[in-house]
């Protein structure tokens, strides 16, 4: 009885790493499906030039995409998304676009909804403040804080008049039956523990975002090669 127990702990010891290594590169190839996932919604959503004003396209500092965001609910919703932020890098946001930090989307919203879907998510960062708040902290998406520009696709939010005044200009594209889809009550924030897996070592998202020190990986290559073709130049 003895030596099967002592074999068991070897073979304990030994499989042990091994499962924790496999869990580990599941782990990561998730991220990178979601930084694919996130260039191809963007790449799609932008090659058709009536999806997002162009004009305000240029004179985002960021921008931030979920794809596949999971909403169902009658009358009250809830949202959960992860995605991607990229920002302009340089001074006041002029330069190219930068390595990406993960980010996720968590909460619910009260509105009129039928069924259930899968909606894609871009949200445009209008000015540093509103960049440097959602790299520091969790920021809830609400009347002050969030706002939809135009329509992508067939659905739309507005919690206020869409203006450069807004800090955050949000779009969605729908690819199910829905009505009244909105975002507000939600919070969108880093994921530091994506962040880790994709980048192999712990690094705060504004360092990630801001340093120009953080190499784009290259699933993220879609991502930011999309967003420097199609706004090469920040537009004050």
């Amino acid at each position: 009885m003895r030596r099967l127990l002592t074999s068991l702990s070897c073979i304990l010891f030994v499989v042990t790493p091994l499962f924790a290594e496999v869990a580990s590169a599941a782990d990561q190839n998730k991220e990178d499906d979601r930084l694919r996932n996130s260039g191809t919604v963007v790449k799609e959503i932008l090659d058709v030039p009536d999806n997002i004003p162009q004009d305000l396209l240029d004179k985002a500092d960021c921008v931030v995409v979920f794809p596949s965001v999971l909403k169902a609910a009658f009358i009250v919703g809830a949202s959960y998304g992860r995605g991607a932020m990229s920002c302009r890098s340089g001074e006041d946001f002029r330069g190219p676009w930068g390595a990406p930090t993960m980010m996720a989307l968590e909460g619910g919203s009260f509105g009129f909804q039928i069924g259930g879907e899968a909606t894609d998510f871009v949200l445009l960062v209008m000015n540093e403040r509103g960049a440097r708040g959602i790299l520091a902290s969790k920021v809830k998406l609400g009347a002050d804080a969030s706002v939809a520009a135009g329509p992508v696709g067939r659905d739309a939010s507005a919690d206020t008049d869409a203006t450069l005044r807004a800090e955050i200009l949000s779009y969605s594209r729908a690819r199910g039956l829905f009505a009244g889809i909105s975002l507000e009550g939600s919070t969108i924030r880093p994921d530091n523990r994506d962040n880790t897996r994709v980048y192999g070592r712990e690094i705060p998202a504004q360092r990630i975002v801001l340093s120009r020190r953080v190499a784009v990986p290259p699933a993220a290559k879609q991502l930011v090669s999309t967003l420097d073709a199609k706004t090469p130049k920040h537009r004050p």
